[in-house]
């Protein structure tokens, strides 16, 4: 399913839907998928009624394994080999028609769920990865380890669900089928077994009370336990240069410590209501022989009769003592179905933030200048409104807590006006670069990029990472409001710590603008499979603004260009896999960072100690290469060298909690700056 086509409204006339309440392009499994769906759990059902209904007929009619019994006892004394033959030929054929459907019945459930499954877990990676929500999650540690969210608690409650469904459904059809012979049996046998099965989910409750509490935090526990386990892998080198390895095993086996002891309390619950439920399954056997033995006494009924009415006790207690003999597996459940609706809950309200009043936080503004009406009459663009790159008005960024950390900013930056930022550690000046990246909302104030309009005629950049449709609210002037996709606006962020994606050089390089270009054709294959809502589509109106994806020799011109040439020697080739964040040194991911700006090319990038680990000459070349293509640049930094490539110094002091004066100054940096330096 393609984008070809877009109504007037925006909206795509395929199979997603744009969801007016949250804002986001949502994935549903299309027309012929929902369709496939539904007949498969369909399936599932009949398959399901099916096995009920054999086991009906072994009971009543050919193998119950009770009546048979007499069958065959008789035909043994009687000799009648003909009579024996034939019943033999009734378990074979029932045997023959049975055995595939019970196999059929658990490969089609298990397929099902898997499916579930995969649908599941890619919407709620759509909605973790828009809106920036994983950044939310991981800063302000909201909740904990998303990741075994969407990983074990999507794949226990798929399966886990399914399975119930299809296990009410079942005792449903049993109790109606199996009540009629056990009621023609004899009455009150019916009547015990009513009671017996109340008191026993009373007692099982009781004792299984506590279980939901202990599994969800035995789940939390665990979850802890793995992520430190991953913080040593990720976090290897680091801990051996400090020796920290006694350190991370003291905190390693303190999370496995809280693990074991809830673990322990989780046992003990598990094994009292095990006491019960085995003396309670065990009195099955026992209850129903000693209730209807008078009437075999007395001559009324056979000894098969006996063994019938065991079988339908058996399988009418089974349905009305599902909440005893699943007690554990219930509580299981219900400790997922409270971190899924936790985690649900999060990514709902970071929708509900998303989709707030503009003017409550900071307002992130694009405006595009084409759409200006203030334009020369032969339909030119005046020449301040082509300089004009970001425009901050009266801007305040605090903390979550409400800490200003910047007070009342305003200025202006020009095309090629390099700004750079300056301030005591703390003092805000990264927090300002994640204001104007829409990182950081709390505070007030207006941050307005004039980035849309690119001289060289060429078409907006856009990451595309994850395809949702940019939310915007447009004014009279063409503004666009919050946009969720910074790339496409031509601003990149560089992070004084690189991100290194999982994957080949080539793949370093052509991240984010290209990154799924680069995905799909690693191997040479385009991705395939029977789910095509796993496969992410891309969005042919960005597509369309991307500017043309760089060739193999760009590449390594631009490797060549930061100073990075050797290591296509070291490395084989740009396909090459490795764990780049310690394949490279920091300095060498600081320059494949700058590698990947200089392919994307934006109008604006924002520099938060990007060189930090360069030594100067390096640092000198990288500034050199950014200006010569023409890209204005704003930097967070403390080396004095910096001021060399500056043309303007914000300096940002420490806000005083009990003053309202601005905590920022702004100069020009000339000779005389330098000089005083």
């Amino acid at each position: 399913m393609g984008w070809s086509h877009y109504c007037s409204r925006g909206r795509c006339l395929n199979c997603r839907r744009f969801s007016e309440d949250s804002g986001r392009w949502r994935l549903p499994i299309g027309p012929p998928h929902k369709v496939q769906a539904r007949i498969q759990l369909a399936v599932v059902f009949a398959l399901t009624l099916a096995t009920t209904g054999i086991s009906l007929i072994y009971i009543t009619e050919i193998c119950s394994f009770l009546l048979p019994k007499l069958d065959f006892d008789d035909n043994l004394k009687t000799r009648t080999q003909e009579q024996f033959t034939k019943q033999l030929l009734y378990y074979l054929g029932a045997f023959a028609v049975g055995i595939p459907i019970f196999v059929l019945r658990y490969y089609a459930r298990q397929t099902l769920s898997l499916r579930w499954r995969a649908w599941m877990t890619k919407h709620y990676m759509d909605r973790y990865l828009s809106n920036q929500a994983f950044y939310k999650i991981q800063s302000q540690s909201i909740i904990d380890n998303p990741d075994q969210r969407i990983v074990d608690d999507l794949s226990s409650f798929t399966e886990t669900a399914l399975s119930f469904s299809l296990t009410i459904l079942n005792a449903v059809v049993d109790l109606i089928s199996f009540s009629n012979i056990l009621f023609s049996i004899y009455p009150p046998l019916f009547a015990v077994l009513f009671v017996y099965s109340i008191g026993g989910t009373a007692i099982s409750i009781y004792l299984g009370k506590d279980l939901v509490s202990l599994n969800f935090m035995q789940e939390k526990k665990e979850a802890d336990f793995r992520y430190g386990l991953v913080r040593v892998r990720e976090n290897a080198e680091s801990i051996a240069f400090y020796s920290g390895e006694a350190n991370e095993m003291q905190l390693l086996l303190q999370r496995f410590t809280s693990a074991f002891k809830n673990m322990s309390k989780l046992l003990i619950c598990s094994r009292n209501l095990e006491v019960f439920t085995s003396g309670y399954s065990y009195l099955i056997h026992i209850l129903p022989a000693a209730v209807v033995a008078p009437m075999y006494f007395s001559g009324k009924i056979e000894m098969g009769v006996i063994d019938q009415s065991t079988s339908a006790f058996s399988h009418i207690l089974g349905d009305f003592s599902l909440i005893v003999y699943r007690m554990e597996t219930i509580s299981a459940f219900a400790a997922v179905i409270d971190r899924l609706g936790e985690f649900d809950d999060l990514l709902d309200s970071s929708n509900s933030e998303r989709h707030s009043d503009p003017s409550e936080g900071i307002s992130l503004i694009h405006s595009n200048v084409k759409s200006l009406p203030e334009l020369e009459s032969n339909g030119s663009i005046p020449i301040e409104k082509q300089q004009k790159l970001v425009d901050i008005e009266h801007l305040t960024v605090e903390t979550p807590s409400g800490t200003a950390l910047v007070r009342n900013l305003s200025l202006v930056i020009n095309k090629n006006e390099h700004l750079l930022v300056t301030g005591p550690s703390g003092s805000g000046k990264t927090s300002l670069l994640r204001a104007m990246a829409g990182l950081f909302s709390t505070g007030k104030g207006k941050i307005i990029f004039h980035v849309n309009y690119r001289e060289d005629n060429q078409p907006s950049i856009s990451s595309d990472v994850v395809d949702l449709e940019v939310d915007t609210v447009s004014d009279k002037y063409g503004e666009l409001r919050r946009p969720s996709n910074r790339n496409y606006k031509g601003i990149f962020f560089l992070p004084q710590r690189p991100y290194m994606v999982l994957g080949t050089l080539r793949q370093q390089l052509l991240y984010p603008i290209w990154a799924e270009d680069a995905i799909s054709t690693a191997d040479g294959t385009k991705p395939t499979g029977s789910l095509p809502f796993l496969t992410q589509e891309p969005n042919s109106k960005h597509m369309s603004e991307k500017p043309s994806k760089p060739t193999t020799e760009d590449l390594i011109q631009v490797l060549e260009d930061v100073r990075l040439g050797y290591i296509l020697s070291r490395f084989s080739s740009l396909d090459t896999s490795y764990e780049w964040s310690s394949a490279l040194s920091l300095g060498e991911q600081q320059r494949l960072a700058f590698a990947r700006l200089l392919l994307s090319k934006p109008r604006l990038v924002l520099l938060d100690e990007s060189t930090s680990a360069l030594d100067e000459a390096n640092e000198v070349h990288i500034y050199q290469q950014i200006e010569k293509a023409g890209i204005t640049y704003i930097s967070v930094g403390h080396r004095q060298t910096l001021y060399d490539f500056h043309k303007k110094n914000l300096r940002i002091s420490t806000a005083e909690p009990s003053s309202a004066e601005p905590n920022w100054s702004i100069e020009s940096i000339n000779r005389e700056t330098l000089y005083n330096l």
